[in-house]
């Protein structure tokens, strides 16, 4: 019986220490992949079994198989960011924004952002940011491109496959951490032990929170592509000369006698006070002039 002195061996070791070299161990050991140690467990546990019911041959085969997956690495498909952003001349813009929306609605996405602001007594804007599907996202470029004049259009792709992955692969490796973590909490005894290890747990949860967070982001933002559309109406264009007619130049002149009259009228009442001071002086030099011609007679 081979096995027997490693048992014993074991069994020398008192409770709290072997707990605390199990944690040594298993903190030590946080590097592997999450994936590759359920694995291997399910491979062990598929071993054991198999050795019961006397087929000791599968489990060898059985763990040559995740090797050569290993080796020959199945090619994972591509993330990729889009981002485009259009500038449109459009005659009304509340019937432009009503189209983009059914477009991007139509196509199985939706708006995410909408402003509309007045720029004057006759003419409005429209801001939308539309988040639409990867596969209609050319489509839907196009049919916004055609609601009327395009002032300008831009447009982006970031590829993300590596971030993808690499995140996808430190949330399994978080999990199986905290998930041993969890285990050498159960089998603490000392009250030391359990608090050292309720920190570690807690910030290790924290970092498997801010990942999948990145997940989902990134996720969201390589699912749908997002478009932003300006749309805005042209300036009034002013009317030739050669339309004017005679109702036209009639207004024309009103408005020229009635703003020649406002000139008179203002410059009237800028001269009144020395108009009625220079009468005044008038009246008082006839006054005199009289009572000097009445002495001399």
């Amino acid at each position: 019986m081979r096995g027997a002195p490693f048992v014993r061996t074991d069994r020398r070791v008192s409770g709290p220490a072997a707990v605390l070299l199990a944690a040594v161990l298993a903190l030590s050991g946080c590097g592997a992949s999450g994936e590759d140690s359920s694995a291997s467990a399910d491979r062990g546990v598929a071993g054991a079994q198999q050795q019961k019911s006397g087929k000791a041959g599968a489990p060898a085969a059985d763990a040559e198989r995740p090797e050569q997956t290993r080796k020959n690495p199945k090619p994972s498909a591509t993330h990729v960011i889009r981002t485009a952003s259009l500038s449109v001349e459009v005659k009304d813009t509340s019937k432009a924004a009503a189209n983009a929306r059914a477009v991007a609605q139509g196509a199985g996405g939706l708006v995410e952002k909408e402003t509309t602001e007045r720029i004057d007594a006759t003419r409005e804007s429209a801001h939308l940011v539309l988040r639409v599907p990867q596969e209609a996202y050319d489509e839907v470029l196009r049919e916004l491109s055609g609601a009327g004049k395009l002032v300008s259009r831009t447009s982006a792709a970031k590829d993300v496959t590596d971030q993808v992955v690499d995140t996808d692969s430190r949330i399994a490796t978080q999990r199986a951490s905290v998930a041993r973590v969890r285990e050498l909490m159960d089998r603490a005894d000392k009250l030391a032990d359990v608090v050292t290890l309720e920190g570690e747990l807690s910030s290790r949860q924290a970092e498997l929170e801010s990942l999948l967070a990145q997940q989902a982001s990134l996720k969201d933002r390589t699912t749908l592509a997002t478009v932003t559309l300006d749309l805005v109406e042209p300036e009034a264009a002013a009317e030739a000369d050669d339309d004017a007619g005679f109702p036209d130049a009639v207004a024309g002149g009103w408005h020229a006698f009635l703003t020649m009259l406002r000139w008179l009228a203002m410059a009237v009442g800028a001269a009144a006070p020395f108009l009625a001071g220079a009468a005044l002086l008038a009246v008082l030099w006839r006054l005199l002039h009289r009572r000097r011609g009445a002495k001399g007679e």
